[in-house]
Order: structure tokens, then sequence, then C-alpha cells
């Protein structure tokens, strides 16, 4: 039930936050390289110095091995994260097990990594088909007791506010789509 998933209104998920997720992944990477660079593409310019700063400290304190190495990574772990984050207009709330993404974005990496887009265009379409049948039937059922007293014309009203809000949410993040190319269009370089 991707398609359910994806257009409800909730806090925004995430994996950049999960420690098998790509942003840890990197920071691994560039911790183990010695090189920063990697982690970058993460944070906005201006947040450059601060990751540099804490990736130099993270170095360092790693050198003295055992439980200084683990806390270390784990410093710059969370640093990376939150600045990560808070570009994205998010909150940081901690770092999370690996093996906890939505299953959505679990199928978005597995296309990328795949490279083939199609099976999670058939399972968001799936999903949002399921979503959208099952907010009619509801709306439906609902409106054909919606006169016979209060109680019921309430569960019509929400049935009907629910249908409505799932349709608006996914017309949206069709045209957010849309709107994003045409905005990255006019911001090549």
């Amino acid at each position: 039930m991707l398609g359910l998933a994806v257009f409800m209104p909730r806090p925004a998920a995430a994996h950049c936050d999960t420690l098998d997720g790509p942003v840890i992944m990197d920071a691994r990477a560039a911790l183990d390289n010695g090189d920063a660079a990697p982690v970058l593409k993460w944070v906005g310019p201006d947040k450059e110095a601060e990751i540099r700063q804490a990736f130099d400290l993270a170095r360092s304190v790693r050198q003295q091995g055992g439980q200084a190495r683990g806390l270390a990574d784990r410093y710059f772990f969370e640093t990376l994260v939150r600045v990560h984050r808070e570009g994205e207009g998010a909150p940081y709330t901690g770092l999370k097990p690996a093996g906890t993404v939505e299953p959505g974005i679990a199928a978005a990496d597995q296309a990328l990594e795949g490279g083939a887009v199609d099976p999670v265009v058939e399972e968001v379409t799936a999903g949002v088909a399921q979503g959208l049948r099952d907010r009619y039937r509801k709306v439906m059922e609902a409106r054909q007791h919606a006169t016979h007293n209060v109680e019921a014309g309430r569960r019509y009203v929400a049935a009907y506010v629910d249908f409505i809000h799932y349709v608006e949410g996914l017309h949206q993040a069709a045209s957010a789509s849309s709107h994003a190319e045409t905005e990255s269009a006019g911001h090549q370089h």
C-alpha cells in the first residue's frame, strides 16, 4: 500500500537518518578514506565549514581507537544528518536503526540501484488506485445515509473530507513533479 502512505499528511519521511541510509553510508566512506568531499553534497554551501570542522574533529578522535572511534563516528553522523535535515526544513529526531526505511523509499532506492523505475511506478500506481477506490467507496456508502441523523451526516462529512484531501494531495504531488522539472530547467548551469 505504498500509494496510501505516500500522500497522507505526516512528518517528513526520510531515510537519510538511518544507519544504512545514503548519508551515513557516504559518511562512513568519508571517515574511512579521510576525505570529507563525498559528504558535502548532503549539505548546502553555507554549512560546509561546519561539516568539515566536525569531520576533522571526528577523524582526530577516531585515532584513539576503541570506544573513542565509535563515539567520534556517531558524533559525525549525527552532525551531518542534523545539518542535512535542517537544509530540508525537517527536524532532526536522532539516528534510526538500519533496516527501518519505509517500503516506498526502499523501492525508490532499488529502482536507482537496478536502473529500472517501472516496479516503483507499478507499486505506487496500484497503491494510489486502491486508496482512491477505498475512499470513494466509503464516501458513497456514507452519502446514502447522510440525511438520516447528525451522526450519519458527520460520518459522511468525515469520509468526504478524507476523499477530497486524498485527491488533493495526489494532484499536488503530481503537479509538484512537473513544477520541479520546469524550475530545474530554468536553473541549468
